[in-house]
C-alpha cells in the first residue's frame, strides 16, 4: 500500500520533485534501475576467415579451398543429351576464360563448351568398376517391387529433367537420392522426349545406374546392388549456366539441291499447308518422329505448328528431326516449323530395292 500510493504522488508532483524522488526509488525491490547488460566481444569475420584459410578449413560454403579432382570419365558440359560435341562453335557470348565452375574450383580447363579430362581414360577399367557396382541383375520380384515402389506420380525421389537434358548438375541430384533410395524417378519433358533412346543412354552413362523400368516419359534409374554413397564419385557443381556459344547457321537462304526459285515456292507451299499436329510447350513429344516420317510417305513438306512453343525450342525441335527422321529444315516463322523430305527418302528406297533384287537372284 505505501508503494502505491508513492508512485500516486510521484505521479502528481512537479518535475523537479520527481526527479529528486527518483533518486530514492531504486531502493525499492519492485523498481530496480536500468543497467544494461554488456555484450560478449566477437572477433570479426574477416578475422577469422584468415584465420581458416591459414589453417587450411573449409569455407563457410563448405567448400574446399583448393581445386576439386574428379575422377569421372568424360567431359564436364552443362548438357550432355542436347549437345553435339563434333560440331564446333564459330564464336563465343561470353570469353572462355570464365569457368562456369568457379574461378580455381577444379582442376580442368574450361574451353568454352567443356571441362576435358586432362589423363587418358581405361574404358575398360571403367566399364569393370560399373559392373562391380551394379551387381547381379535383378530378378522380376526385385524389379516390380522397385517399380512399384517409385513409378507413382507421388513418388518423393523424383527428378524433372526438362529442355536442358541431361545437366550436369543433375548427376549430383541423382547421387544425393541414393544416398536413402535405391532408385529415383526421372520425368522427361519438352524437347528431349524426341529422342528418349539418347536420354536414357546420357543417364546410364554419366550416373553409372542402370534404367529399369521406362514407360513413355517416365523412367526409373537404379543405383545398384553395392553402391556406396560414402564413395560416392566428386560431381563438382556449376555455379552458374554458361551461355550458349555460337553455331553455323541452320537454315539457309538456299536449300543444298534446289534453286532460289524452288525454295521460295516450297516455303510458300508449306506455310499455306494443314499443320501436321500442334505441339505445346514442355509437351511429351515422344511420337512426332514417327508421325513426321509417316507424312513424308506422301508429302513433300510437312509444317509442325508450334505455338507458344518457344523460338529457341523449336529450332532445337528442328534440329533433332533433321537427324532422326532425317530431313531438310526449311525454314523457322512465327513459331512455324517447315521440313522437307529431301532426298533421304528416295535413297533409301533405292537402296533397299537394290538388297531385295540381289537377295533373290
Amino acid at each position: 500500500m505505501r508503494n502505491h500510493l508513492f508512485f500516486f504522488w510521484r505521479r502528481r508532483l512537479p518535475l523537479y520533485h520527481r526527479r529528486f524522488l527518483s533518486h530514492f526509488a531504486h531502493d525499492d525491490l519492485y523498481d530496480p534501475p536500468f543497467s544494461r547488460s554488456p555484450k560478449p566481444h566477437k572477433a570479426k569475420k574477416k578475422e577469422e576467415k584468415r584465420r581458416n584459410i591459414e589453417n587450411g578449413a573449409p569455407n563457410i560454403n563448405g567448400a574446399p579451398n583448393g581445386p576439386f579432382k574428379s575422377d569421372l570419365p568424360f567431359d564436364f558440359r552443362y548438357s550432355y543429351s542436347e549437345s553435339d560435341p563434333s560440331i564446333r562453335p564459330i564464336s563465343f557470348r561470353e570469353s572462355p576464360k570464365f569457368s562456369p565452375f568457379g574461378p580455381g574450383r577444379l582442376d580442368r580447363k574450361w574451353s568454352g563448351t567443356s571441362a576435358p579430362v586432362r589423363e587418358n581414360v581405361d574404358r575398360n577399367r571403367v566399364e569393370e568398376e560399373r559392373n562391380r557396382v551394379l551387381g547381379a541383375p535383378l530378378n522380376k520380384e526385385e524389379v516390380a517391387e522397385l517399380v512399384e515402389r517409385y513409378r507413382h506420380s507421388d513418388c518423393a525421389r523424383q527428378i524433372n529433367l526438362g529442355k536442358g537434358g541431361v545437366t550436369h548438375n543433375m548427376l549430383d541430384d541423382i547421387h544425393n537420392h541414393w544416398k536413402k533410395a535405391e532408385a529415383v524417378r526421372i520425368k522427361c519433358l519438352g524437347v528431349p522426349t524426341l529422342d528418349m533412346d539418347n536420354v536414357c543412354f546420357h543417364l546410364e552413362d554419366k550416373s553409372g545406374g542402370k534404367i529399369i523400368y521406362r514407360n513413355i516419359n517416365v523412367l526409373l534409374l537404379y543405383r545398384g546392388r553395392k553402391y556406396d554413397p560414402k564413395n560416392r564419385p566428386v560431381v563438382p557443381l556449376m555455379l552458374w549456366k554458361p551461355y550458349a556459344p555460337i553455331y553455323p547457321r541452320l537454315v539457309k537462304n538456299v536449300i543444298d539441291g534446289l534453286t532460289y526459285e524452288e525454295t521460295k515456292e516450297m516455303r510458300n507451299r508449306g506455310l499455306n499447308s494443314h499443320p501436321l499436329m500442334k505441339l505445346t510447350r514442355n509437351g511429351v513429344y515422344v511420337n512426332v518422329v514417327e508421325r513426321v516420317r509417316e507424312a513424308f510417305t506422301t508429302e513433300e513438306v510437312v509444317r509442325l505448328d508450334c505455338t507458344h512453343v518457344g523460338k529457341s525450342d523449336c529450332k532445337r525441335i528442328g534440329v533433332k528431326l533433321r537427324d532422326l527422321v532425317p530431313c531438310v529444315p526449311l525454314l523457322f516463322k512465327d513459331e512455324q516449323i517447315l521440313l522437307w523430305r529431301g532426298n533421304f527418302n528416295q535413297e533409301q528406297t533405292s537402296d533397299s530395292q537394290t538388297w531385295s533384287h540381289n537377295s533373290v537372284f
